[in-house]
């Protein structure tokens, strides 16, 4: 597959609601699409950077330069597979939102030629995948589990509270106090906290959570395995996996026993998929976490957590959760899975009315050798 540009776009989604965690609130959700053009056809990515680099050290402009100024350019020419993107890209460092949301796109377009989807690509075996829900710290508790109980309601297989110093015991509490212990409940700190909280973070030992997600800075392992043997409660590691190799050192130090994957972070699905196959080695089990994706996005989260290793429920929530109207077909909640996607490629194409309706802006990239 040759090369003949990429269409880059910036758009706007508004959120069905404001979502707040331990980094700020986001109301609308600005994102990258890109559409790839080449000699066999065209295929669509995603870049999950956002505004500012709070998350990670990417942010959304700079992704967009690194995409025309240097990715691009280093593409022009070759004979392109989806292995051979990461092995063009090899002498430029960082940038793993820009570089997963130009492999999706050439992946997309080379098995769309193929008549391939991304998830028999990838190696997944389910039809449908088991996902859960994410919900932003709150003004007040009652507002709280008013939005735990609509989810609950809706179907969704487990609900992940998110949580911050002052906003943590709490409302864990009163979760669990008001819809019980069946109720798979987790929270997310956003590297929130510091070791000096350890003492304070073991008390959620006493609520029976699923798993603790990223207490501490992404690179301090240490504090991260001194809480996991301190607590009974499995520690997850989000912001700290950025590599297969980050996932196998975090492994041997202890300091988690479970991992989010998400294919934004990590660079690509095909790193996503290594991460999968170093953790199953381990006996760790992962789950595919989420970037307030379109439904671009959301279809290749679908096909990634179809592999086996994925044996907890992922935050890939139904489109109806974060936006009024996707730029794709939307995604709905059955039951408390949803549908992978089987059609060629990632399975979706953006809706041109939906998506001219939310662009900010746009531009032409020439391949040029």
């Amino acid at each position: 597959m040759k090369l003949e540009g990429v269409e880059l776009r910036r758009i706007a989604l508004p959120l069905v609601t404001p979502f707040r965690t331990s980094l700020g609130t986001q109301s609308e959700r600005t994102a990258l699409v890109l559409k790839v053009v080449g000699d066999e056809g065209e295929g669509w990515g995603e870049c999950v950077a956002e505004d500012e680099p709070t998350y990670s050290p990417e942010y959304l402009t700079g992704a967009a330069e690194v995409i025309r100024g240097f990715f691009v350019p280093a593409l022009a020419g070759l004979d392109l597979n989806p292995a051979s993107v990461g092995h063009a890209l090899r002498h430029l460092r960082g940038h793993p939102m820009a570089r997963s949301a130009v492999e999706m796109a050439v992946l997309d377009c080379w098995l769309r030629a193929r008549r391939t989807s991304l998830t028999d690509h990838l190696g997944g075996v389910r039809p449908s995948v088991r996902v859960g829900v994410s919900v932003g710290i709150m003004e007040t508790l009652d507002a709280l589990l008013e939005t735990v109980d609509k989810h609950l309601t809706a179907g969704y297989a487990r609900i992940k509270l998110k949580i911050e110093p002052g906003w943590d015991l709490e409302p864990v509490r009163a979760v669990r106090e008001t819809f019980g212990a069946d109720v798979m409940l987790t929270v997310d700190a956003n590297t929130a906290y510091s070791p000096g909280d350890i003492r304070h973070l073991a008390r959620l030992d006493a609520y029976g959570l699923a798993l603790i997600e990223q207490p501490f800075e992404p690179g301090d392992l240490h504090a991260h395995a001194t809480f996991a043997a301190r607590v009974d409660t499995p520690v997850c590691l989000d912001e700290s996996i950025t590599s297969a190799a980050d996932a196998a050192d975090a492994i041997r130090r202890g300091a988690c026993s479970i991992i989010n994957i998400k294919p934004g972070r990590v660079g690509g699905y095909l790193e996503a998929r290594r991460i999968h196959d170093v953790a199953a080695a381990h006996g760790v089990p992962v789950w595919c976490g989420g970037m307030l994706e379109t439904g671009l996005g959301r279809a290749g989260n679908l096909a990634l957590a179809a592999l086996p290793g994925f044996t907890l429920p992922g935050d890939i929530s139904a489109t109806e959760r974060y936006y009024h109207r996707d730029i794709t077909r939307p995604f709905v909640l059955d039951d408390g899975t949803m549908a992978v996607p089987t059609d060629p490629g990632l399975g979706v194409v953006p809706e041109e009315d939906a998506l001219e309706a939310v662009t900010t802006g746009s531009e032409w990239i020439p391949a040029v050798p």
